[in-house]
């Protein structure tokens, strides 16, 4: 017989940063159901701001290989890490959503800015659907499962409609710190501008010193072929790392270690490791498991930049009953 999944709310510490560990209550109901079973076909139901931008930058992406330069790719692959590993990784993924370690609040801006200018949705949206991901993780109402498929987990998942009222509700519930502040809520109602500042920038600065086909270069290569990259190796971690790779834990869901994108997105692909203790800094928790994103948490500690870091398990061992009070289960199949 199946039971009612789980409802969790994510507690917020000192009113602030998220703990990134999901307490229970029964007492709220869903704001959407989310996964395939739920979504209503046809062209009305589309969430057509959502597939235009995503197709936009995929078309402009094609310009690529008539507008290549070196300079080009440089930039390309500095943001691709700039905006990947610390916009998104550390900036979105452990400081707002799960709260692995504290800073300063202009540093806290300022990674919220660096991960909406990966494209990939304002920190809002971002961080709520995460934490919902995670409250529901491979079951019923987790927004990008692969038992719903594997194109819908990496990315047609974002595309079915929903209403303003089921947006506004699903962020009250999921992400109520960052919506009451207001330099986040800033972003969020500024997003597209950011990418219009960037790709003038972009497009102005290579004209100027080399010519119109370098400006041209930097802006296909540094905003749309880069987000592009960092949108599917994003992507990757919903899709690939629960279907494929190894487990040092058991938990309730069906996330895996996956080593080549535990290389392309920074560290998340350890996803195993990351839905087994959510707070940690960490994702790595085996010596060849490489995290780029942790070196720079680690960097940000000495430099007095961040401080409260979650470098460990709180405990060597967590039980069953204390783990279910972070939203799932877990136990250790191998000692990290």
């Amino acid at each position: 017989m199946a039971t009612a999944p789980l409802v969790c709310e994510p507690r917020i510490e000192d009113g602030n940063e998220p703990s990134g560990t999901m307490q229970p209550s029964r007492h709220e109901k869903e704001p959407r159901r989310d996964g395939r079973a739920h979504v209503d076909r046809g062209w009305s139901n589309i969430a057509w701001p959502t597939a235009i931008w995503i197709g936009g930058v995929h078309l402009a992406a094609l310009a690529a290989p008539f507008c290549f330069t070196w300079s080009g790719l440089a930039i390309c692959l500095a943001l691709y890490y700039v905006t990947g590993s610390l916009g998104v990784c550390l900036g979105y993924h452990r400081l707002l959503t799960h709260g692995s370690f504290s800073t300063w609040r202009p540093v806290k801006v300022f990674y919220a800015w660096l991960g909406g200018i990966s494209g990939e949705g304002s920190a809002i949206d971002w961080v709520a659907n995460h934490r919902k991901h995670h409250a529901f993780s491979d079951q019923e109402g987790d927004p990008h499962t692969p038992r719903d498929g594997g194109l819908w987990a990496h990315m047609t998942w974002m595309f079915p409609r929903h209403t303003a009222a089921e947006l506004a509700a699903h962020v009250r519930r999921w992400a109520p710190d960052l919506e009451r502040d207001p330099a986040i809520l800033f972003l969020h109602r500024t997003f597209v501008l950011w990418h219009v500042l960037v790709g003038a920038l972009l497009l102005g600065s290579g004209w100027l010193l080399y010519g119109p086909f370098v400006g041209v270069s930097w802006l296909i290569w540094g905003l749309a072929v880069r987000m592009v990259i960092v949108f599917h190796v994003t992507w990757l971690v919903n899709s690939a790392t629960h279907m494929w790779g190894y487990r040092n834990y058991e938990t309730t869901d069906d996330s895996r270690n996956l080593w080549w994108v535990g290389l392309l997105a920074f560290g998340e692909g350890w996803h195993n490791n990351h839905h087994a203790y959510q707070r940690m800094a960490k994702h790595g928790h085996k010596w060849w498991e490489i995290d780029v994103t942790y070196w720079a948490i680690l960097l940000m500690e000495r430099l007095g930049l961040a401080w409260n870091v979650v470098h460990h398990p709180p405990g060597a061992r967590r039980s069953n009953a204390a783990a279910a009070s972070d939203g799932m289960e877990v136990a250790p199949l191998a000692t990290p």
